[in-house]
């Protein structure tokens, strides 16, 4: 069994990143993959690492869209969904078929752009929605392969300027959405191993402990200073794949 072959300073590594990943989703609502998947990626396959997060990741999506029903915006979120699917589709097809460090190597590049981009000074722009074809395609595409799909949605979102409440709730349905398809399609692809759902199994009490402390955190920091530090740790971890 894969758990097996880890050394005792792996597994202590893992766990306080997913212990990690999830106390920032328990503070903020979203960027547990972002933080999960580029240092577990440093231990364990892709191919393992991707579904088991997302199959975390949803059920944390689960609990959060049925909070926020009535705040989802169905018009912002239904031109996503048919570009997602065929990002998705494609998506299982080349993490089948291509090589685990060009994978990786991806992963880094991706994970090192997104978080300068965040680190940038941008103003909120404005957008139509015909940024659902790009963005729901990227989604689809980078989510099933990495599990951090989650910041082209995000985009779209903010290009249609939904207020608060109504941009969380809709995030989470379409994290719902999105990740229900990519288990579907994980499944049908054979992706949930033995070695994967024992991983999930013993994860659920690290991530029931870092979403419940999270949601109990009241902290100082601004929302941009906030950024700014998951950035910087995304910034490391996206190097760190990248020179490994």
């Amino acid at each position: 069994m894969l758990i097996e072959t880890l050394t005792t300073a792996q597994l202590l590594f893992a766990a306080a990143i997913l212990f990690t990943a999830y106390l920032v989703r328990g503070i903020s609502g979203f960027g547990s993959a972002l933080v999960a998947v580029p240092p577990l990626a440093l231990i364990l396959p892709l191919q393992i690492v991707v579904p088991m997060v997302v199959l975390l990741d949803n059920l944390c999506s689960l609990a959060h869209s049925i909070r926020n029903l009535h705040h989802i915006q169905w018009r912002e979120l239904l031109p996503l969904l048919p570009f997602t699917l065929i990002g998705i589709v494609t998506a299982l097809f080349l993490l089948k078929s291509l090589d685990q460090a060009l994978l990786k190597n991806i992963l880094a590049v991706f994970i090192i752009g997104y978080a300068i981009y965040t680190l940038l000074p941008l103003p909120e722009p404005k957008g139509p929605r015909l940024w659902a074809v790009p963005m729901g395609l990227l989604a689809g595409l980078v989510g099933t392969m990495f599990g951090t799909g989650g910041p082209f949605t995000v985009v779209y979102l903010r290009l249609r300027q939904l207020n608060k409440v109504a941009f969380r709730g809709t995030v989470a349905m379409i994290f719902l959405l999105d990740g229900g398809a990519r288990l579907v399609g994980f499944t049908l692809s054979g992706f949930y191993t033995l070695d994967t759902l024992y991983l999930i199994a013993a994860s659920l009490p690290l991530i029931a402990t870092g979403l419940y402390i999270g949601g109990h955190i009241h902290t100082n920091l601004t929302p941009q200073t906030f950024v700014r530090i998951i950035s910087a740790i995304l910034l490391i971890s996206g190097i760190s794949l990248l020179i490994k």
